[in-house]
């Protein structure tokens, strides 16, 4: 409601256009309440005021007959005089009210001059805290980037190990690669031996201790070869997982760097850096994945792993490098048995030979002599029956005596005698010559025996000592001249794999 004497235009009887009364500006009382203040008046004019209205509840009386009276009006007054009534204010009003505003001023300037001061220490407090939380995160930013650094440098040291064992893990595996392809050709070679070695002929075709030898040579490459392909596949095996190994580290490093060069950026950035700007609500995003422990356990964990594959791959080339050595010397013994096998082997055949040549030059010997008794007893032979045709002529001639003459004197015994002495000596002579005859036949058929034979043992010889031992000496030349050609040294023949 209106305060009586007072126009509605009149700016300072508006309450509704009160300023609100601040925190530090509670002690100021409003000035409305002095300002617009008016004269208590029995009547005020029409124009411009309010009507009055009209209670029929209340009697009617003099003192409220201006006021319930409605529509009443005051006799007209000239306007600026009406409005001159209507301000007039006492002098204590004027003296409270110069009071009231310089009390009212009093206390603005204060609680200015307190929120002044207010506002420099909250500047200073918040220039301090703001200097202090960024020294505090260019801090912390520096503290992560030395972990990123560590732990990159952490990473450089395993991934240049895994990457070395890598590289010894493929050259393993290509030198096992390589000796196991390799042993084809002394298994190759000893199969080629026993195919040779069934071109023997006759009683030479035996089984013998070379062949039992490179029966077991070959049964040793092929076991070498099986155990150099499960090897191959462990090695196979391990190089992929070094190689997951190395992939996940190299990732783990790569992001490391990006990290590090991320907080680098961050934490050079200063207050007056080119291309910092407002991100509104970026503090409340959060595409974290993890916390400071679980960062470095993962970290770890890699490093962990890679060294867990580097030392199962150091045992696994220890184990390779066993494994070759043990096929060397195992390849090596053999090649050495076989070849030692093979060399008793000849010099029995050559024995033999000489032995059968020997033997056979007596047989002919034999033979030559057996023939010139023949010889020599068809003659005897012969002889004696000249000696025989001379008796039995005698006899013969004598039984032509007459008579009495023909008288069997001693000289008809002895000539009697003599014939049979003669066919007596003929047929034993015959008897030897038909004992000669078949001791010739005898010597001959040993001498085509042991012929026989001598081609049998040179055959085995010229297959034992010519194309088995060529053969096996010739892959040992072959070998030493590859091995004085680089600088590896060989020490037995089947060094030839290694080359």
């Amino acid at each position: 409601m209106d305060v009586m004497g007072s126009t509605p235009t009149a700016p300072y009887t508006r309450r509704s256009h009160r300023p609100q009364q601040g925190r530090l500006l509670s002690s100021v009382p409003p000035y409305s309440g002095i300002l617009t203040r008016s004269l208590s008046v029995p009547w005020r004019p029409a124009m411009y005021y309010q009507t009055a209205r009209f209670d029929s509840t209340q009697p009617f009386s003099s003192q409220n007959y201006l006021n319930n009276i409605d529509n009443a009006r005051v006799p007209l007054i000239f306007p600026s005089a009406r409005l001159a009534l209507c301000t007039r204010y006492t002098p204590k009003d004027w003296h409270d009210a110069q009071m009231t505003n310089y009390s009212a001023s009093n206390q603005i300037c204060a609680a200015a001059e307190r929120l002044r001061s207010d506002a420099i220490r909250l500047a200073r407090e918040k220039d301090e805290q703001a200097f202090k939380n960024n020294s505090e995160s260019s801090r912390r930013l520096s503290e992560s980037i030395n972990d990123i650094e560590y732990w990159e440098k952490e990473l450089e040291k395993i991934i240049d190990k895994m990457k070395r064992k890598v590289a010894d893990v493929e050259f393993k595996r290509r030198e096992a690669e390589r000796l196991s392809f390799e042993l084809e050709k002394p298994l190759g070679i000893a199969q080629e031996n026993l195919y040779e070695r069934e071109k023997r002929q006759g009683i030479d075709l035996v089984h013998d201790n070379v062949e039992q030898e490179l029966i077991r040579e070959i049964d040793a490459i092929k076991l070498s070869q099986q155990k150099l392909r499960q090897m191959l596949e462990h090695l196979n095996t391990q190089n992929a997982l070094n190689r997951t190994s190395l992939h996940e580290l190299e990732r783990d490093a790569q992001n490391k760097f990006r990290a590090r060069v991320l907080d680098s950026t961050a934490h050079n950035i200063k207050t007056k850096s080119h291309g910092i700007n407002f991100y509104e609500g970026i503090e409340n995003v959060d595409n974290t994945v993890s916390i400071p422990e679980s960062w470095a356990r993962f970290t770890e964990e890699n490093i962990r792993r890679a060294l867990s594959e580097i030392s199962q791959s150091n045992e696994l080339l220890n184990a390779t490098d066993q494994l070759i050595a043990t096929i060397n010397n195992g390849m090596w013994s053999q090649w050495n048995h076989v070849n030692m096998s093979l060399e008793n082997r000849v010099q029995e055949e050559r024995a033999a030979k000489n032995n059968i040549q020997a033997h056979l030059e007596k047989i002919r010997q034999e033979t030559v002599d057996v023939e010139k008794n023949i010889e020599f007893l068809k003659k005897t032979i012969a002889d004696k029956e000249a000696f025989l045709q001379v008796a039995q002529t005698r006899l013969e001639i004598r039984t032509r005596r007459p008579n009495v003459e023909a008288c069997r004197d001693s000289a008809m015994h002895r000539l009697i005698q003599e014939v049979h002495d003669l066919h007596a000596a003929i047929a034993d002579l015959h008897g030897k010559l038909s004992q000669e005859e078949n001791v010739v036949q005898n010597l001959l058929r040993a001498k085509s025996t042991l012929e026989h034979d001598l081609a049998i043992k040179n055959n085995s010889l010229f297959i034992d000592s010519d194309k088995v031992m060529g053969i096996r000496r010739a892959l040992t030349m072959s070998t030493s001249e590859k091995s004085s050609a680089t600088p590896i040294s060989l020490s037995h023949p089947c060094d030839f794999i290694i080359v």
